[in-house]
């Protein structure tokens, strides 16, 4: 990452991000999804940023509700399940089990002189394995031939989660 995508004020959202956690509304977040996986491949196509986040309590729709409170009252506009910053789609999805392990061992980054967290490319790909839409199985291929990779951790993760890698 760069640069930052074009037409994605992917800084702003990373902004936005730490900006949570700073005002106690989140414990910590993550960005996953396509955007996340640009770290690690070739460019992909997305229409929407996804920041996995630890909510404060265990109550997953108190703390959507309380990001979206207070994001709204920063000039973000609602669009179905996503925020809109800066006419950017972006989800926010409470993490747990194996997102919430991501979150936990997400690497640290900085873009654009913004501090952030992001998946690791071995987190990306289990949680693409245990979703295994089409563009999820896409994504494991990218990271697969394209991202520096610790195949150890990879299989420790996907054994934790019962999981495998889609067949050739």
């Amino acid at each position: 990452m760069a640069a930052e995508p074009q037409g994605i004020p992917l800084a702003d959202i990373l902004r936005a991000a730490n900006e949570l956690v700073s005002s106690g509304l989140i414990k910590d977040y993550a960005l996953g999804g396509a955007l996340g996986a640009m770290r690690y491949v070739e460019p992909l196509s997305t229409f929407d940023a996804d920041i996995f986040f630890l909510p404060v309590t265990k109550d997953l729709s108190a703390g959507v509700d309380a990001i979206y409170t207070a994001l709204k009252a920063r000039g973000c506009e609602v669009e179905g399940d996503h925020l809109l910053l800066n006419d950017f789609p972006v989800q926010f999805l409470g993490a747990h089990g194996l997102t919430e392990d991501a979150v936990q061992n997400a690497n640290t980054i900085e873009f654009e002189g913004v501090p952030a967290k992001i998946f690791s490319p071995e987190y990306m790909i289990a949680i693409a394995a245990s979703v295994r839409r089409a563009k999820d199985i896409a994504r494991i291929k990218l990271l697969l031939e394209q991202a520096d990779l610790d195949r150890n951790l990879l299989e420790t993760i996907l054994k934790r989660y019962e999981l495998s890698l889609p067949e050739e």
